[in-house]
């Protein structure tokens, strides 16, 4: 999903500096301390806000820790594509603060991520990525990683692929996708030290293209993400689950593949505040268990930073707060 900007051109990714939300209201009614569930995060800020708020997170929380940290690199122009000097340290930080965090970076295939190149240039873009022209901006990242000691960083790379969004769409030319994300996982697995996990994350449903046309195969995948947003206005739950290109779609295919699945980004959206949506997906997480799920919190998909979503958000609050702080197994 298109993140929004502010009046600069910037990317707005998190509220604006207010009062920390846990320390006002008291929490929902009949919560209590559930069973340990999928290890959980949110999408808070993409930047220093970011991981200063997950603490806030964790208080309203009744003290359940989001063990996920999620940001994004722009995708405006390579060298912010390269991990800028300072743009990761302090997320670095954060996930080298306690051995059993992970952090989850989106990382843009080609730059101008967000301008609206045309399919012709993109079709040209994808190729010239397919045949290695670009491998030496990944091996950078990959370089900058290690060296933050965070080699373990799961990369959602070239996310939501199968829409129109973005400049690292696969739409234009499936096959150059699929060879370009192939050429970009061995040029940054070549790196010494690395141990990334590279999720491939299309949006719920159909969209422009068949996700399933732009997979790139078992060798370069380790997870298969999905990001899922209450959309379009009027589906249900229970039609998110079983459309084509669905939520079922999605655990079945990954299945299929032996691959764990994920969701990246997933949140409310067209159908308002609505609390039967919100149960759904918490339900559907514990019972399908993804490697991670961080749920993207500003309006209008939010629960902590956003005030619209009151249902929703109680029903959040109760599902997450005071989970077990267990090992992984």
């Amino acid at each position: 999903m298109a993140l929004p900007s502010d009046a600069s051109g910037d990317p707005v990714r998190g509220a604006p500096e207010a009062a920390d939300p846990a320390d006002g209201g008291a929490p929902p009614a009949g919560a209590s301390a559930g069973p340990p569930g999928p290890d959980f995060g949110a999408y808070l800020d993409y930047g220093s806000r970011g991981v200063a708020r997950m603490a806030g997170l964790s208080r309203w929380l009744g003290g359940a820790e989001p063990r996920v940290g999620r940001t994004y690199l722009p995708g405006d122009r390579w060298s912010n594509i390269e991990g800028a000097p300072g743009f990761l340290d302090l997320w670095a930080d954060w996930r080298t603060g306690r051995a059993d965090r992970t952090l989850v970076l989106n990382v843009p295939m080609l730059e101008r991520n967000e301008e609206g190149v045309g399919d012709r240039e993109v079709r040209r873009l994808l190729r010239r990525g397919a045949v290695g022209e670009f491998d030496h901006h990944f091996r950078a990242l990959a370089r900058r990683l290690v060296a933050l000691e965070v080699p373990d960083t799961v990369l959602v790379l070239g996310w939501e692929m199968n829409g129109i969004t973005y400049t690292h769409r696969c739409g234009p030319d499936p096959e150059a996708w699929k060879a370009y994300w192939r050429r970009i996982v061995t040029a940054m697995r070549a790196v010494p030290g690395q141990r990334f996990r590279f999720d491939f994350t299309p949006s719920r449903g159909l969209d422009a293209v068949p996700w399933t046309a732009c997979y790139p195969g078992d060798a370069v995948v380790d997870v298969i993400g999905m990001d899922a947003y209450d959309q379009p206005r009027g589906m249900p739950f229970a039609e998110q689950v079983r459309e084509p290109y669905g939520l079922r779609a999605h655990v079945d295919f990954a299945k299929a593949h032996g691959k764990p699945v994920s969701y990246p980004e997933w949140g409310l959206f067209r159908n308002g505040d609505n609390a039967e949506y919100m149960r759904g997906m918490l339900a559907w997480m514990d019972e399908h268990r993804p490697l991670y799920q961080t749920l993207t919190d500003y309006c209008p998909h939010g629960v902590w930073q956003c005030g619209d979503n009151p249902r929703a958000s109680a029903v959040y609050r109760a599902a997450l707060r005071g989970r077990a702080d267990v090992p992984r197994t």
